[in-house]
């Protein structure tokens, strides 16, 4: 049996070809009872408007893009990825909308990627890890396309805008630990030129005063490894370290475990982002709960409203949260034992 045609849905409800696209692309003014005969022709014959029918008749092309300038081997790696992509599907599979993921590994590729996005390959775009002075912001400005910030961005800009509050937890563990007895706290920060990175490392400064024990690292687990094992070599060393992912604070648990020190007795050990094997660590690892998926959630609804012509707006969700785990349970030890240096087997 061949599949229905335009044609067939047409004679079912009597009416000619083209009332059939108007009632569907809203661009002529249809009756509610012809729609009525339409829609329900369509459903009987089990025909459904083609995309990019939809698309030429809206002038659109029923997709929104994310366009990632992230190593792919950062990127497997980073659990919050996959969530709050989880969380824009939820919202454009309502609306039959599809995702343009498209990752770049240079500016050349970055600035081309976005240009195809403003020419028809996607009506609107989410701009993820935000620089402190990002130049997309402007670009896209010119390039005319609807945009949704995701992040603390305070530049000047006329594109909605998606916040979380990041600072506050950082600053409830530092105070946290210090209620342990932990003076000599570290903070191993992601890029620093990150808007999020940058929130986080300074509300650290902001609480401990100094930066003596700041290490800026790049989210993976070599940098964690890397810089945790730098911490450890200090002839005062830590006896606390805050990192600004779990990838990081994992490898730099398994560090200092692996090379003699206790977690937590001799070290406490926080993350953020609270990865889902976080919990299940032994002992499990603080770390801070930030909801990417219903981030992604609120990205996705914000831009398909900017979209539809509503006036952008700053939306802050509510959804960072201190988890509390048996990684910074002990209080801090009165004298801190230094980094055993023998060779592992």
């Amino acid at each position: 049996m061949s599949r229905p045609t335009i044609g067939d849905v047409a004679a079912a409800a009597g009416v000619t070809k083209a009332t059939v696209s108007h009632a569907y692309s809203g661009k002529r003014p249809i009756s509610v009872a012809t729609k009525q005969r339409v829609f329900a022709a369509a459903e009987q014959l089990q025909w459904v408007p083609s995309s990019s029918a939809r698309a030429l008749a809206t002038r659109r092309a029923n997709a929104v893009g994310i366009i990632l300038a992230r190593d792919p081997d950062i990127l497997a790696s980073d659990t919050f990825f996959p969530a709050f992509i989880a969380g824009v599907e939820s919202v454009l599979a309502r609306q039959e909308v599809a995702l343009v993921m498209q990752v770049v590994t240079n500016r050349t590729a970055e600035e081309r990627a976005y240009r195809a996005m403003a020419h028809g390959r996607s009506d609107g775009v989410i701009l993820l890890d935000l620089h402190r002075s990002d130049w997309r912001v402007g670009f896209l400005q010119d390039l005319r396309i609807p945009a949704v910030l995701l992040g603390a961005y305070d530049g000047e800009t006329s594109f909605s805008r998606v916040r979380t509050d990041d600072a506050t937890p950082v600053k409830e563990l530092i105070a946290h630990l210090r209620a342990a007895g932990h003076e000599r706290i570290a903070h191993v920060a992601g890029p620093l030129d990150y808007v999020h990175s940058y929130v986080r490392a300074r509300a650290y400064l902001e609480e401990t005063g100094t930066p003596e024990l700041l290490r800026e690292g790049d989210f993976t687990a070599g940098s964690g490894r890397d810089l945790t094992a730098e911490l450890l070599r200090l002839p005062d060393r830590p006896t606390a370290i805050v990192y600004a992912n779990d990838t990081m604070a994992i490898a730099g648990y398994s560090h200092a475990r692996a090379h003699g020190l206790d977690v937590p007795r001799d070290l406490a050990v926080a993350g953020f982002d609270d990865d889902h094997l976080s919990g299940h660590l032994s002992p499990a690892l603080t770390s801070v709960f930030t909801d990417p998926r219903r981030r992604g959630e609120v990205a996705a609804e914000r831009l398909l409203a900017d979209i539809a012509g509503d006036l952008h707006r700053e939306v802050t969700v509510d959804c960072t949260r201190l988890v509390l785990r048996e990684s910074t349970a002990a209080a801090a030890p009165t004298t801190a034992r230094p980094l055993l240096t023998k060779e592992l087997p």
